[in-house]
């Protein structure tokens, strides 16, 4: 996938970014065939690096310090790394461990880091190319459930970045992050086809019921099929994690589709989470939360250069949002 916030190096600046990592003894001496740039993805350029003792490692490179991102996005591979801690240290969820990062910027003009190589391929590829049985849709969909809740278990010091600064509440926390891309949709003159201040009145009706949350969780917010590895018919790991915060766990992924029906069936992910039916106050929530992501997919369209196509896409859901109403 193609976007202007992806930062590919030179074969020679990767050599460099390797030894420093692992030392020129594990590195051919010429050729190109020691490492392949992967496709998939939207925000960082990712790179398959092959050591000479055998080790398939995964190199993933900030934007370039020149390229505007989201707000929410500054800092994205700091709260990667934490993330990646946070999640080995606590669950039993399958994640990459890391290998080797420099934040030095001595080598290219951004933030990077080697982990592991995880072997398989993303759910999402699977289903775009129709090799997923609806019976095997509903058992990856409730192992997602699954692994959405052993993740937000883990509890948090406050609502918002994992490495801080954080905020008391989660309503001033939330309300912050939804003026703050509303703020980068006004910077860079994006057309939401409404009007800025119909959104801010939608927030502004609901956002009492974000009162209701008082205990900070760990959050993905990102457990799209993309992001989960599958290998001979199982979720073998769980990639992407440089968008987790603490927050309200009704905030995650998986709940989507209950206020946009094009994600699809969110049934099996409620049954492998464990959710029931949401309350008044729950559905108030999450339509905001929705309402959220719908804003980030259509404002980050001007921030990667996504084109045409991508905008109207997104801006669809996003007028499907707003005129459902919850």
């Amino acid at each position: 996938m193609e976007s202007i916030t992806k930062n590919r190096q030179s074969p020679a600046v990767l050599r460099a970014m390797a030894e420093r990592a692992f030392g020129p003894a594990q590195l051919p001496s010429g050729g190109a065939g020691w490492f392949t740039e992967l496709g998939h993805g939207w925000f960082n350029v990712v790179y398959r690096i092959d050591l000479l003792d055998g080790r398939r490692t995964i190199l993933k490179i900030a934007p370039p310090a020149h390229v505007e991102v989201m707000s929410y996005e500054r800092g994205a591979m700091a709260t990667e790394l934490a993330a990646l801690r946070l999640i080995r240290e606590h669950t039993s969820v399958p994640v990459p461990e890391i290998l080797f990062g420099d934040r030095s910027h001595e080598l290219c003009d951004a933030d990077y880091f080697f982990m592991s190589h995880v072997e398989g391929e993303p759910l999402g590829l699977l289903y775009e190319r129709g090799e997923v049985s609806p019976d095997d849709q509903i058992r990856f969909g409730e192992a997602l459930g699954a692994v959405n809740r052993e993740l937000n278990r883990i509890p948090g010091p406050w609502f918002g970045a994992l490495e801080g600064p954080g905020e008391p509440t989660w309503r001033g926390c939330f309300t912050g992050k939804l003026e703050e891309v509303l703020g980068d949709g006004e910077r860079r003159g994006v057309d939401l086809t409404v009007g800025y201040d119909v959104v801010r009145a939608a927030i502004a009706d609901r956002a009492a019921a974000l009162e209701e949350v008082t205990e900070p969780r760990f959050v993905e917010w990102e457990l799209f099929p993309n992001n989960a590895m599958v290998h001979e018919g199982r979720i073998v790991g769980v990639i992407d994690h440089e968008r987790a915060f603490y927050g309200d766990p009704l905030i995650e992924a998986g709940f989507v589709a209950l206020d946009l029906p094009a994600f699809g069936d969110p049934g099996p992910f409620l049954r492998g989470y464990g959710r029931g039916e949401l309350t008044t106050g729950e559905h108030r929530r999450r339509w905001l939360y929705t309402l959220y992501l719908a804003l980030v997919m259509v404002i980050e369209t001007e921030f990667r250069a996504l084109g045409a196509e991508q905008y109207e896409k997104c801006g669809e859901r996003l007028r499907e949002l707003l005129d459902a109403g919850d």
